[in-house]
Order: structure tokens, then C-alpha cells, then sequence
């Protein structure tokens, strides 16, 4: 029921032919949980501007908690009248409340009058409410008022034993979440960011180079404070207020703890240009807020004496870009798997072990030589192997000619065989062939990896031969 309607006298939960009988021109729609639903979590981000502490008390009310924010904005009573008139300005009507419990605070605004309650006060200005009040369920209140307890004040003096017993253990509690004798939470609809800084503007921005100004600066004002406690932002998320009630939110992400500002600057640079529709000011945002949602510890990066450069950091901040950009999803890094089969040699890194892989480690000279050593693997390894026909001279030698994709190749030169082994564990039966892989150049200088599957004689009598990869 809308505000008319309670004048009317309509009460809720009256049977609609009751209420059409008294007024036969009476407006009527089909009521839409889900779209009241996704309102109410519109209005709770909205409020978020005022305390990062939002969480809602479905199906109408949202709970903020505002400690050690009312001074942004004049104090408590300024805040909650400035709540209240722009909630107006977007067509909602809506009672307030400021307590120093959430039940409390969820009890005045729906059957006080007062609206900011100083906690000696608490107890008195609780007293004459009814007891619906403090959240109980309706059974419990018609029970209580058969006995005649009607008021919070009923119960304030009552020995707290019967009352238990007779009406059960919520009873008591409720009543001690309201006066504060226990700890009541209150369920962020967000996680509240760890490290967080905004600007209120006197004049609302519209446009997108003056937000990124801004966003640089408050970037700044995070690298002082994440540098201070030695962490850096791995997820950032700007929130722009709208001055017409709108939220929007944009994240990014980092492959390295990061607090560098123009590196972050960079980063929502990229992301304000991949959106995918342009970025609506409509009257403008008056309120810019940057939070880091995600932080590690970060130690001061040793530099390079000799040149002055840092060729992870560029590499990291590269693909930072390309991260934001494309989605982090699309950028991926092959790292080496527990493998010494070809296709399960090589995995995707996930995203966030980037500036792992980014730091060099070891000697250089050393490295080399291991490489060197190793067995020469294809840039291009197919997904699956593609059978091929294959002729060799002797059985277990390398092919002279073969065909592939319909297209024949005379073999030049020849490298192998490389022997592996399969495990046996992956395969269903239990029994995996054995690959002798050669190394082959064909008369117009092309390089393929081709196996032989099976040894001739021992596993099979007809082995099988196949192309797993290419050469540069």
C-alpha cells in the first residue's frame, strides 16, 4: 500500500474484495517480489555513497552502519535529512531512523517518532512501541497479547525465566539486540573494501578525462596508506554516483600487488575505453569513490643498477593492460605441468600468478644450458594429434614420405627417435602404446614432429603414425 492508501484506511494483508467493496475505483497491480527485490538492492548501492556498511532488511528496509561517517556530511542529522530528501527527488518516501543498535534502529523507523536516538535514551523511547518492534514473528505477538502484553514496556521488568519459557528464547534476544545488551551484525550486501577513498564534488563531473583526474589523485591518496602497512592492490573497483540516484562500478585487476598511481591511472584508462556502451553522466557524478577490494603484501622493488630498468615490471604491466582490455580470462601464460607427456607437459597459468612467472631466477648462462639440453619441442602443438601415412624403410626407423591433410611430403632429413613412455593411468584400458617422436625436414624446408604409436613387434603389429606438431 502506497501512503494514499493507509489514509483510506486500507490495512494490510485485507482481502481485496473487502478493499474493492470500500473504494470500487481502487488501483490494483499484481505484486512483483523479484522486481521489488532487485529496487530495494538499487536503493542499498545507491546508499553506499554514505557508508561502504550497507546491508538490507529485505523486504523494505536497508540498514547502514555509519560509524565514523557522519562527520563527512555534517553530522548524523544532516546526514539522514540529506538521505531522506534525495531519496525524495528520486520519487521514494522513506522513514529513518539513527539508533546506536540496528534493531533499534529498525523499530523506530517503522513505529517511532523520534528520529535520532542518543543511547541513554535508548531504553525509554523503546518502551511505549509495540512489540512487532523487535522483529517477532506474528504468532508470538498474538500469543503475548492474549496475556495482555502489548508494549515493549510490558517485558522491560518481567522476570526474563517465564517469559522464555512461555514464548521462547528469540523473545529475549530480540529484546537484547534492540537495547544492546548483544551484539547484533549487520550483513554487507558488498564486502567492505579494505582500503577506500572518495571525493565529494561541489560540481557534479561529466566528463570522462576530468573522473580520470580524479581517479589519479585518489589512487595517490590509497599508494600512501597501502605503503604505509606494505601491501598492494591486486582488484580496485571505481563507484560513480550519479546525481540522479544511478550506480555504476567499474573493477580492474593486477597480475602483481601494485600501488603505483599512474600504473592504476593506466589501468582504468584502458577500461573506460573497452566499455561497451559510452559511460551516461546524465546530469553528472557527484560522488567518486576508489576502493581496493583485494590487497597482498608488496615489498619495496629492488631496481636494476645497471640500466635502471625492470623488465618483469614491464612485462607485468603489459599484461595488466592487455587484462583489462581483453578480460583477464583471454590473457593466459603456458607454464610447464609434472608431465613428460607432449600434451600434458604444458598447462594454463592462472591469472594472478603472472608476476611469478615474470621475475627471472637463477643464472642465465646456467639456464641456457639446461634448454640446450633438453629435447627440442614444437612452438605449435596441436590440441589433438592428426593421423597421418607414413612410409619408413625399416620398421623402426624414421618415415621417407608421408601424407597429411591429403598432401604429400618426401622427407629430407630426419631426427630420432625421442622414446616416451605413456602413462599407462590415464588410459581407460590401462594400457597405453608406447611414441617414438622424430624430428623431420621435408625437401621445401618445412619442420614437423611426427610420432610412430606402438613398437613394432612387441605392442602392435601395425603402428599407428601421427603429426603432433610444427616448427617455426
Amino acid at each position: 500500500m502506497n501512503a494514499e492508501a493507509v489514509r483510506l484506511g486500507l490495512r494490510h494483508m485485507m482481502p481485496l474484495a473487502d478493499a474493492r467493496a470500500m473504494y470500487p475505483a481502487l488501483a490494483v497491480e499484481t505484486a512483483d517480489d523479484i522486481a521489488d527485490a532487485r529496487l530495494l538492492e538499487a536503493i542499498g548501492d545507491w546508499l553506499s555513497r554514505y557508508t561502504p556498511l550497507v546491508g538490507l532488511t529485505p523486504p523494505d528496509g536497508v540498514m547502514l552502519d555509519i560509524t565514523g561517517c557522519a562527520h563527512l556530511f555534517g553530522g548524523e542529522d544532516a546526514m539522514r535529512r540529506d538521505a531522506v530528501r534525495r531519496l525524495h527527488d528520486q520519487g521514494l518516501a522513506a522513514r529513518t531512523a539513527i539508533a546506536g543498535t540496528p534493531g533499534a534502529a529498525w523499530a523506530l523507523a517503522r513505529y517511532g517518532e523520534r528520529r535520532n536516538i542518543p543511547d541513554d535514551e535508548l531504553k525509554e523511547t523503546l518502551r511505549p512501541l509495540p512489540l512487532v518492534a523487535l522483529q517477532l514473528s506474528p504468532d508470538t505477538v498474538d500469543a503475548m497479547a492474549r496475556v495482555g502484553l502489548a508494549r515493549i514496556g510490558d517485558i522491560l521488568e518481567k522476570p526474563r525465566a517465564p517469559l522464555a519459557a512461555r514464548f521462547g528464547a528469540s523473545l529475549l534476544q530480540r529484546l537484547d539486540f534492540a537495547l544492546g545488551r548483544a551484539d547484533e551484525p549487520i550483513t554487507p550486501r558488498l564486502p567492505v573494501p579494505p582500503y577506500i577513498a572518495e571525493r565529494n564534488l561541489s560540481e557534479p563531473a561529466t566528463h570522462e578525462a576530468f573522473i580520470l583526474e580524479i581517479i589519479s589523485h585518489l589512487a595517490g591518496d590509497l599508494a600512501r596508506r597501502m605503503e604505509e602497512r606494505g601491501e598492494g592492490a591486486r582488484a580496485l573497483q571505481v563507484t560513480l554516483f550519479r546525481v540522479d540516484g544511478a550506480v555504476r562500478r567499474l573493477s580492474v585487476a593486477t597480475s602483481r600487488p601494485q600501488r603505483d598511481p599512474a600504473a592504476l591511472h593506466r589501468l582504468f584508462r584502458e577500461r573506460f575505453s573497452t566499455l561497451a556502451e559510452e559511460l551516461d553522466p546524465g546530469c553528472g557524478f557527484d560522488v567518486i569513490r576508489l576502493s581496493v577490494t583485494a590487497a597482498e603484501k608488496a615489498g619495496i622493488p629492488q631496481s636494476n643498477l645497471v640500466d635502471g630498468a625492470n623488465g618483469s615490471d614491464d612485462l607485468a604491466d603489459l599484461i595488466d593492460r592487455l587484462g583489462v582490455r581483453f578480460g583477464p580470462r583471454r590473457v593466459r601464460q603456458l607454464a610447464f605441468a609434472e608431465s613428460h607427456i607432449p600434451e600434458y607437459a604444458v598447462t594454463e597459468r592462472a591469472p594472478g600468478s603472472w608476476h611469478e612467472a615474470a621475475r627471472p631466477s637463477g643464472n642465465p648462462q646456467q639456464q641456457a644450458a639446461q634448454d640446450a639440453c633438453g629435447p627440442t619441442r614444437p612452438l605449435r602443438l596441436f590440441e589433438r594429434p592428426e593421423p597421418i601415412d607414413a612410409i619408413a624403410e625399416v620398421p623402426d626407423g624414421p618415415p621417407v614420405r608421408f601424407r597429411w591433410r591429403r598432401v604429400p611430403y618426401e622427407v629430407a632429413h630426419a631426427e630420432g627417435p625421442e622414446r616416451i613412455a605413456m602413462e599407462w593411468w590415464r588410459d581407460e584400458t590401462g594400457r597405453s602404446l608406447t611414441r617414438d617422436y622424430f624430428r623431420v625436414e621435408d625437401r621445401e624446408g618445412r619442420r614437423f614432429w611426427l610420432y610412430r604409436e606402438g613398437l613394432f613387434g612387441s605392442e602392435t603389429s601395425r603402428p599407428q603414425w601421427y603429426v603432433h606438431g610444427l616448427f617455426a
